[in-house]
């Protein structure tokens, strides 16, 4: 049995959408048959990818980690502290970063965010995500609404990384600042990520409840928040359309979303 772990957007789908190509969804029924495991391993809140779960997942890394639960069983559950959350937001705001804050079943975004994003270009599937979210108002509420729910990631874009200093030194022992590849004269975006858990940590904890050793996982992902993941499972995968850091490690690059790649993949692999 192979444990198949995918993240989403830029991978599974094309970024901020919720419905795969059919080649991937086939391919992901097929190997279920042959009796692998596929798992979503993502960045989102279980609230942002919770579209996707009608399509058979065997369980879900998700919030970058922070939630790792298969079937009915929840096997991790780390959200952050309220100091650690107020910190963070008092101290990004107090530098004008833009930020989104996101619980297990819930998002609240800055509300000039819509309007920071319009004027950054194409080419970054985080951004992409958010701009998609945004336009197609997918559940991220204002910050006003928030109701104090328990927080597992900040979300952050600004322009430029000075904005960053003084937030990075009153967490960064706590928090790795995740930050994506930057397009020419793009936005600087990324996460601020619990150094309790990451996506390769999520891996392994699936691995252990399977018994199944990790050179048996498979890892497809995009982007550098799928970092840890990459480095952690048996065989990694970078998607054409990822990050160049990330390709340069992984152990293949299949082809891009729209070019049908997981499908490819997976025959490529063996695992249909």
């Amino acid at each position: 049995m192979k444990l198949i772990f995918l993240d989403i957007d830029g991978t599974l789908t094309v970024a901020g959408e919720n419905v795969p190509p059919e080649s991937a969804l086939a391919a992901i029924r097929k190997s279920q048959a042959k009796g692998n495991k596929v798992f979503l391993c993502t960045g989102r809140n279980l609230d942002m990818l919770s579209p996707l779960l009608k399509y058979g997942f065997d369980g879900v890394v998700a919030s970058g980690g922070g939630y790792v639960a298969v079937g009915e069983e929840v096997l991790y559950d780390c959200p952050m502290t309220d100091t650690q959350k107020n910190t963070a937001l008092e101290s990004l705001h107090r530098h004008g970063v833009f930020c989104t804050i996101e619980a297990k079943d819930g998002s609240w975004g800055d509300e000039n965010m819509d309007a920071f994003l319009k004027d950054q270009p194409a080419g970054n599937s985080e951004i992409e995500r958010w701009r998609k979210a945004l336009s197609e108002n997918l559940g991220i509420r204002p910050m006003s609404e928030y109701d104090g729910r328990p927080i597992y990631k900040v979300v952050i874009m600004c322009n430029e990384m000075k904005q960053l200093e003084e937030a990075k030194k009153l967490l960064e022992q706590d928090f790795r600042f995740v930050l994506q590849e930057v397009p020419a004269h793009g936005c600087l975006n990324g996460e601020l990520v619990n150094r309790q858990f990451d996506k390769g940590k999520g891996v392994e904890l699936v691995c252990r409840k399977y018994n199944v050793p990790l050179e048996d996982s498979i890892g497809f992902g995009d982007s550098m928040n799928d970092l840890e993941m990459i480095q952690t499972v048996g065989v990694s995968v970078c998607m054409a359309n990822g990050a160049k850091a990330l390709q340069e490690i992984a152990d293949i690059v299949c082809p891009a979303v729209e070019e049908d790649g997981l499908a490819k993949a997976f025959e490529n692999l063996g695992l249909l």
